[in-house]
């Protein structure tokens, strides 16, 4: 079967390898879309452990099942990452500080043909896709149910002031979900394009962020990883405000302490989703209380998988790349 190895982000090689054998409790999922997430396109993060197959945000057909519970056929949504709920953090509510969560995958990643699926996310991570959910959408499930944790972390409440730097997609996702809580939700970014976006998707005000925003926000969420943007945020937010870093900058950041102290400001950050996040996730584009097929601008085919992580960093009108399956 085809992979497409990730050696750097200008070097993603199309290469062979044997297709994966399953074995009892395990499936085996044809891969029809899988998304360019935008921590895949983080070098200085995803260098570190190449080459690898990248791709976590997978759907597919199961080709094969040695598992009682899904057959062939049927259409699935497949989380890489599951916790093992039974350790300390799971019993705690903290699934995704689980040890068995980050270390845990599937073989070998979603950008090839076929994916062996390990009996552990079988059973915890894997979702049969209802009927009105497309394929396309289906890869949005993992990314809408980091947003859905990420804002209970920091506990969104109506009538919050939240501001949300970068409309890209976690920017998106986040402002729908501040909107289903309540909230009034400002959203700021470099680009028109993705501001007009942003007003699309539910945003209350949007704002270039070349320009001065006088607002005090309850809650930031970070969607960029730009230092600008988290060096501005420490003057929009509101006392006893929370800022939640969704998106990560490459360099280290400076947190203004004596502001931090007096006006007791909280930062948290989110890693992840939880099997609850991912089922409330699938419920919320079920029933349409969250779009997000329009956020998807541009198909590539496994094959042309290079040029296809070329746009997904280029941003600008292009907001999120699914890979598909070879024609």
């Amino acid at each position: 079967m085809k992979v497409a190895v990730y050696y750097s982000a200008s070097d993603i090689r199309i290469e062979e390898r044997p297709k994966p054998r399953i074995w009892d409790g395990e499936i085996l999922v044809k891969m029809k879309r899988c998304g360019i997430c935008g921590s895949d396109l983080m070098e200085w993060y995803r260098i570190k452990k190449a080459p690898r197959i990248l791709g976590h945000e997978m759907v597919g057909v199961i080709a094969e099942s040695k598992a009682g519970k899904y057959k062939a056929g049927e259409r699935v949504f497949v989380s890489h990452h599951v916790p093992c709920n039974d350790c300390k953090y799971c019993n705690e509510g903290n699934h995704t500080a689980c040890e068995t969560l980050h270390k845990g995958n599937f073989d070998p990643g979603g950008f090839s043909e076929y994916i062996r699926v390990p009996k552990i996310n079988v059973d915890f991570g894997t979702y049969v896709l209802p009927e009105n959910v497309s394929m396309d959408e289906g890869t949005m499930i993992e990314p809408l149910a980091c947003c859905v944790r990420g804002q209970r972390v920091i506990d969104v409440r109506p009538n919050h002031i939240v501001l949300i730097p970068g409309a890209g997609i976690s920017g998106l996702l986040n402002i729908q979900i501040a909107k289903l809580r309540g909230a009034y939700v400002i959203s700021t970014d470099v680009d028109d394009y993705r501001l007009e976006r942003a007003k699309e998707f539910g945003a209350d005000k949007v704002v270039n962020a070349e320009g001065n925003l006088d607002v005090k926000a309850d809650r930031i969420i970070m969607c960029t990883g730009a230092k600008s943007a988290f060096e501005k945020m420490w003057f929009n937010l509101d006392r006893k405000g929370r800022i939640l870093n969704f998106a990560i900058p490459k360099e280290d950041m400076i947190v203004p302490s004596e502001n931090f102290w007096r006006n007791e400001y909280a930062m948290a950050s989110s890693y992840g989703a939880a099997p609850s996040d991912i089922e409330e996730s699938l419920d919320l584009i079920s029933s349409g209380r969250v779009k997000v097929s329009g956020m998807i601008t541009d198909h590539f085919s496994l094959d042309d998988i290079l040029e296809g992580w070329e746009a997904a960093g280029k941003g600008g009108r292009t907001l999120k790349v699914l890979i598909t399956e070879n024609p």
